[in-house]
């Protein structure tokens, strides 16, 4: 296979929205707790003890839990972000650690990594460049060592792809967009001389990889559950790459990134069917992608793992940054705050390897389960339930969604692309100087506030998510200068779903949003229940027997006795109320709490049971609602729902708050209207 003939004079197609440098954004309020929560948490500490990292092949170790050796690069992929976003000088000194030793490593040929020649696969290298082109970003002074680094490994994977080898496995020839994206942060920001041999390296990889845009057309996407196709996909069959969940959630960016340089416009059409299929036919009510580990349909017993949703973030991030497709911004922040927080325990020390939605015990499974792959302990809370990969993943997810959450917009503006509290410190390619800051409860709250200074004029752009059933911006207020509102009738881009505001150099802005309850059909007469950005799921009530024994993992991996922090546990999470309900969605009514004001302080930490300040009520009663292979069973048939208790009122919290939860409902009607 030729290489295609690229030069290198060639400009990328640009992004609808240029990100930001790493550093520019800090988090504030309620993402600023849990990030710091992240930090003094598991995520904080692997570096300490945790085998994978801190015995890790790459640092002159012995520990890997597979010959792809990802452990270190998914690592370092997440941690730079959260070091950065912190500006934690603990986090800081652990990452420099890590780079110093793989670069004072690095092989005469320019290979990074443990292995020798005759055993490498260019995967695990895709993570660990994400992780130092955030380094080099957020701290140039690193830019003299790292750089000469990536082009001198560049260099060698692109000879590896002409000659067809060091890519046979099949996790980098689908998960290849995200190494694409370094070669496009190399190639527009620090080429050295090697711009054509950038570009065709972009080529090779997309050439020599499992084509997204092929799948992602009728006839080739699987739109049915899979458990029901036969003969059965197995881990061997050659679709399997592209219906293993976690290779779907990094596969949607493909697209959008192979088209930033072969100028495939319709590859952008075949990425809005993939992340509208995938998430219609195979999307969990989180936001999510559902495979334990392959794709599974939309049962609601069956899991979706945390590498996945934390990919899903980051791959929706980044296509709303290239696309400006409004609904790239309301799916990550769907999977943000409800995916993520979920999978972990209220200080960040445990978390699950899958989620379920209808989920009233999380502990190990004993004998069958509904899962294809994964084992009894896949939705225990834990250090490193059932694999490892999720443990050493899980760091990208806030802090990717934090450095993601502001854009530029055109020459003078700024975005606030991913709603949430954060301070944004940046140039603008004007040379514009802005600082502001969002302080905000959102998504538990409904306002948004935000000051600014600048040194000139420049629009601040609002994004509106299409749950909203209206929006005012409250004031615009200048010094000096009365205060001017806006209702609904300043109308946001219909693609990009911002709000242009045109403002001086100094002032604040007050930006509101209102909502009502919404349902979601997920088959057999069931529904999920949200409230603007917000899951909400059936309180089942829990009780959380903490277990110390971790000395040991899922996969065997011993854990020196003596290194295990004290807050370190495995638990066991069981409901002690009936799970077992059915509700009339007409009764469906949103409540606020008392405990806090629209833009007051949250509880630290938001998630914990009864943190967030809403809960939806409903009037529901108990059916005969079997378990089967260790959880409750599909929901029965609408037909067969009969009430075997009295009516009474149901609680529904925020999902993310809820580690045992019912999420997906039968509905039936106690006024004599059909459901």
């Amino acid at each position: 296979m030729s290489v295609s003939p690229l030069t290198g004079n060639l400009s990328l197609n640009p992004f609808t929205f240029t990100p930001l440098t790493l550093g520019c954004i800090k988090p504030l309020g309620w993402l600023q707790d849990q990030m710091q929560l992240m930090s003094n948490g598991l995520a904080g500490h692997e570096h300490d003890f945790y085998p994978i990292v801190s015995d890790s092949r790459w640092l002159g170790g012995q520990t890997e839990y597979s010959g792809l050796n990802e452990g270190i690069p998914y690592w370092l992929n997440g941690l730079v972000p959260l070091a950065y976003g912190l500006d934690d000088d603990r986090l800081k000194s652990q990452t420099g650690q890590v780079v110093d030793y793989i670069l004072d490593h690095q092989q005469p040929d320019g290979w990074l990594g443990p292995e020798v020649p005759g055993h490498r696969d260019i995967w695990g290298r895709f993570p660990l460049c994400l992780g130092l082109m955030q380094l080099v970003e957020v701290e140039p002074s690193t830019a003299s060592r790292v750089l000469p680094a990536l082009h001198h490994f560049v260099s060698l994977m692109h000879n590896l792809l002409a000659k067809n080898v060091g890519y046979e496995e099949f996790w980098g020839r689908v998960r290849y967009p995200d190494m694409i994206i370094t070669l496009q942060w190399l190639y527009e920001k620090h080429p050295g001389n090697s711009s054509h041999r950038l570009l065709e390296t972009m080529s090779l990889l997309n050439q020599r990889g499992l084509r997204w845009a092929d799948y992602y057309t009728q006839g080739k996407f699987i739109f049915k559950d899979l458990d029901t196709l036969r003969p059965p996909i197995t881990d061997r069959s050659p679709v399997f790459p592209h219906v293993h969940a976690v290779n779907a959630a990094q596969g949607m960016k493909a697209g959008a990134a192979i088209y930033r340089f072969n100028n495939d416009a319709s590859l952008l059409e075949t990425t809005r069917n993939g992340v509208n299929w995938t998430l219609a036919y195979h999307g969990d009510p989180a936001g999510s992608i559902t495979g334990d580990e392959r794709e599974s349909g939309q049962a609601p017993n069956r899991g979706s793992e945390l590498c996945t949703a934390v990919e899903t973030i980051y791959s929706l991030s980044y296509l709303y940054q290239a696309m400006g497709d409004s609904q790239f911004a309301d799916r990550c922040e769907r999977a943000a705050f409800n995916a993520l927080p979920v999978m972990f325990t209220n200080d960040l020390w445990a978390h699950q390897y899958l989620v379920v939605p209808n989920q009233p015990f999380t502990y190990p499974l004993n004998g069958p389960n509904p899962f294809w792959n994964t084992g009894d302990q896949s939705i225990q809370y834990g250090i490193s339930p059932n694999y490892p990969c999720c443990t050493v993943n899980m760091p990208q997810g806030l802090p990717k969604f934090l450095s993601n959450s502001f854009v530029h917009v055109g020459n003078n503006g700024i975005g606030h692309a991913l709603l949430s509290p954060a301070r944004v410190n940046t140039t603008l390619s004007s040379g514009n100087h802005v600082t502001l800051s969002c302080n905000t409860t959102y998504p538990f709250g409904d306002t948004l506030f935000y000051t600014f200074t600048a040194s000139a004029p420049f629009t601040l752009n609002l994004r509106v998510p299409s749950w909203a059933t209206s929006y005012e911006v409250v004031a615009v207020s200048h010094p000096g200068s009365s205060p001017k509102t806006y209702d609904s009738s300043l109308l946001p881009n219909p693609h990009t779903g911002m709000l242009t505001l045109d403002l001086l150099q100094t002032g604040t802005v007050e930006y509101k949003l209102h909502t009502s309850i919404r349902t979601e059909d997920r088959g057999n007469s069931t529904i999920s229940i949200y409230h603007g950005a917000l899951l909400y799921a059936l309180d089942v009530g829990y009780s959380d027997t903490i277990i110390s024994d971790t000395t040991s993992d899922a996969n065997k991996f011993p854990i020196q006795q003596g290194t295990i922090p004290p807050q370190a546990h495995h638990h066991v999470i069981i409901n002690t109320k009936p799970w077992n309900f059915a509700i009339d969605p007409s009764t469906l009514s949103y409540h606020t709490t008392n405990h806090t004001s629209v833009n007051g302080p949250l509880p630290n930490p938001i998630w914990a049971y009864e943190a967030p300040p809403s809960y939806i009520t409903a009037q529901g009663c108990e059916i005969e609602w079997g378990i089967e292979k260790g959880l409750p069973a599909p929901p029965p048939l609408k037909g067969d729902r009969k009430c075997i208790g009295n009516v009474t009122e149901v609680v529904l919290r925020p999902y993310g708050s809820l580690k045992v939860h019912m999420a997906v409902l039968p509905t039936v009607s106690f006024g004599g209207k059909e459901e």
